[in-house]
């Protein structure tokens, strides 16, 4: 593939939704991907569902969802042959990617310190659950469980009674994004020092950097912050709100927004109550009543239509389906085409990145366990030559 990193190769020895999603991510963006997978039935990914697709009904879409352009290879890392081929391929490769967890591969008998005697520029991305030391560290790491642990759960829901997950595997995400920009840091280190270093992120330090102002409140303000629903924890009116077939969602980041506002619903901006952000927000109960009090007097297409052209941040509530049906979607590149050995010209949800003048990419779809063995070993022999 060709791209920034076209000439970075990457072993992937992750599984699951973490590591893969930053491998996915460095491949998108040019890298050669070689996904290292168990011989007997490869990442565990591979069959979680439903839904599974296919003739035979085998085909896991989550799998699809993490490991488009990238190679697959069958090693099994116990036994002496598929020491020695990771062994060749380390010494080749400029990154490696592993969520083991702690203490794994070095009992695989790939500890840092060997794999940089191997090659001494690899940059090695390490995600685990809840940080590779610390009096917790060896704890498995699961999305959901991050979620809570990490206190995502506390903020997410109707009310502090009854904590959600976010409905995305977020924990795992993050973990991926923050390693991917890792590595990148790390490799544009090492055209100073010539060297690569471990790159070490995990689903309890990815959600806690996302925590923002809800950390800052407490960090800083004393005040720990809890789930409200589908409003804003500072700023109103800002969130959700039902209108006469429906919910639409509307954000007032300031004080003109709110006078444009009220205009539109008939409302009075200059209230005692409203008359400030502090002061909507301390009588925010009452300023919901009265927004959608208004707002039931019409359906969501007229009252989108008319904050639209008053210039107040609006949108619809939209399902998955009516996403990736939405104009605006694929004119992003958020949606790609690949051929599948199996399924055939299949669409996989596309990259977030863009780079402006540069060609659209060719991107290859999940590949079938084991599909590229052979290739990859032909590629290995040329470089060893």
């Amino acid at each position: 593939m060709h791209g920034p990193l076209g000439d970075i190769v990457v072993l992937d020895l992750s599984r699951a939704l973490a590591g893969p999603h930053a491998a996915q991510m460095l491949g998108d963006m040019g890298a050669k991907v070689i996904k290292v997978e168990h011989p007997d039935g490869g990442d565990e990914s591979r069959g979680w569902g439903p839904p599974f697709v296919g003739p035979d009904h085998d085909i896991s879409t989550y799998f699809l969802a993490a490991n488009r352009n990238k190679l697959s290879i069958t090693v099994d890392l116990k036994s002496a042959d598929g020491k020695r081929l990771i062994e060749r391929l380390v010494r080749h490769s400029d990154v490696l990617i592993e969520n083991f967890r702690t203490g794994v591969l070095d009992r695989l008998g790939f500890p840092v310190e060997r794999l940089h005697e191997l090659n001494p520029r690899l940059v090695v991305l390490s995600i685990t659950g809840f940080g590779h030391d610390g009096p917790e560290g060896g704890r498995p790491g699961y999305d959901q469980i991050a979620q809570g642990e990490a206190g995502l759960m506390s903020l997410t829901g109707p009310g502090p009674d009854e904590p959600y997950r976010v409905g995305a595997s977020i924990a795992d995400l993050l973990a991926g994004m923050n390693g991917a920009y890792g590595v990148v840091s790390a490799l544009y280190e090492r055209e100073r020092t010539g060297k690569g270093r471990v790159v070490r992120t995990s689903l309890l330090a990815s959600i806690v950097g996302v925590h923002a102002y809800h950390g800052t409140a407490y960090t800083v303000g004393g005040v720990v912050p809890k789930a409200v629903g589908n409003h804003h924890i500072s700023i109103a009116p800002y969130g959700a709100f039902r209108c006469a077939d429906g919910m639409i969602q509307i954000a007032c980041g300031n004080e003109a927004q709110w006078r444009k506002l009220a205009a539109v619903l008939g409302l009075d901006a200059e209230d005692p109550r409203y008359a400030t952000n502090k002061d909507r927000f301390a009588h925010r109960d009452e300023l919901i009543a009265d927004v959608e009090k208004a707002l039931a007097a019409g359906d969501r297409a007229h009252w989108l239509a008319a904050l639209a052209e008053t210039g107040i941040p609006a949108g619809a509530i939209r399902s998955i389906d009516e996403v990736y049906a939405w104009e605006q979607t694929r004119s992003q590149g958020l949606v790609i085409e690949v051929d599948h050995p199996v399924l055939g010209r299949i669409e996989l949800p596309g990259p977030p990145l863009r780079l402006d003048g540069a060609p659209p990419a060719e991107h290859t779809a999940p590949p079938p366990l084991g599909q590229d063995n052979d290739a990859v070993l032909e590629w290995l022999a040329e470089r060893e030559r």
